[in-house]
């Protein structure tokens, strides 16, 4: 039977926002008699996620990720709507429940800056009562993952941003939680960053069973890290499943990078392209056209008979594509 850790249904939060109108006479009367209106962040989502999977929790700017994600870790209380997160309540925020789930935040930090991190990961030991030798093996542990050994005695105002977020994972994780929120974490760090943490996450959430939701709006973060994804748009969720599946309900189409054997062609210089072939773009001798995914093999062999190619490529539509179209037009 799956062993489902985090359970949402009819998930709603709606908040209550002042209306001012502009000028002298607004304010006062916004004074005595304010007026107000609803905004509904998040509407009645419903998900399960397994105990040791990696999701991510994607969607455009404003869409409600990170105020779903503040209600699984229990920082806000829903208007409406049922969680259940390793068997606890987010909101009643009891102490068995935080000791089972961390939060990193990319824009937050939890290291007290003018003290070295490990300072601040002995104060963070003692808070969840992690027992001296577990903590101890656990650090060791995270320091020999992350490669951090070098930053344990250095002040945190020292840090870099990528060799901060090392130790805010490492403070986040210290007491093994069960349940890890992980909000934008690779944030303005460099490409070389992203890349030493998305591997780190990966090998963490393998080795320790840990269940990870991860927002970010760096679509190599979710393909790199997440089998699964639940988008979200105007608070509601679009789809749940893999990214593929994403792509081909959105763009069921294929790109088709053909480079002629002539030196440069032009659009009416080309033979009749079967039907359902779109020339998107041609440059010298190369050019870029989109077919129909179900056809795309029998339209390749007819392009190789008709055409001289020297060199042809089938691509899917990028992934950013596929999510630029969805936040523009929703699915």
């Amino acid at each position: 039977m799956e062993n489902n850790i985090i359970k949402v249904k009819d998930l709603t939060k709606t908040y209550r926002v002042p209306v001012r109108a502009d000028g002298l006479g607004a304010s006062l009367k916004s004074l005595f008699r304010p007026t107000y209106s609803e905004v509904i962040a998040v509407q009645s989502i419903s998900f399960e996620i397994i105990q040791g999977d990696m999701v991510g929790l994607i969607g455009p700017n404003g869409a409600g990720k990170t105020t779903t994600l503040k209600m699984l870790a229990g920082l806000l209380h829903p208007t409406s709507g049922q969680v259940s997160v390793a068997g606890h309540e987010p909101w009643k925020r009891q102490p068995d429940y935080l000791r089972r789930i961390s939060m990193v935040m990319g824009n937050k930090s939890q290291m007290l800056w003018d003290i070295p991190p490990l300072d601040s990961f002995r104060v963070l030991a003692e808070i969840y009562s992690v027992p001296k030798k577990e903590f101890e093996r656990n650090l060791d542990e995270l320091v020999q993952l992350l490669e951090m050994k070098e930053l344990l005695t250095k002040p945190v105002r020292n840090l870099s941003l990528g060799e901060r977020m090392k130790c805010e994972l490492t403070a986040s994780l210290l007491h093994r939680p069960a349940v890890l929120f992980l909000d934008e974490p690779t944030l303005g760090l460099d490409v070389s960053m992203q890349l030493r943490l998305r591997r780190f996450l990966a090998d963490y959430n393998r080795s320790s069973g840990t269940t990870v939701i991860l927002t970010s709006h760096y679509m190599a973060d979710v393909m790199a890290l997440c089998p699964r994804v639940i988008l979200i748009h105007h608070g509601r969720i679009l789809h749940d499943g893999e990214l593929g599946t994403l792509a081909r309900q959105m763009m069921p189409f294929k790109i088709l990078r053909i480079t002629l054997a002539q030196e440069s062609i032009a659009e009416n210089g080309l033979p009749a392209l079967p039907h359902g072939v779109e020339v998107m773009e041609m440059e010298s001798n190369i050019i870029s056209l989109r077919v129909p995914r179900d056809e795309a093999a029998v339209i390749t062999a007819k392009l190789l008979e008709t055409l001289n190619v020297v060199d042809l490529t089938v691509e899917d539509p990028s992934i950013e594509a596929v999510i630029d179209q969805v936040y523009k037009e929703g699915v």
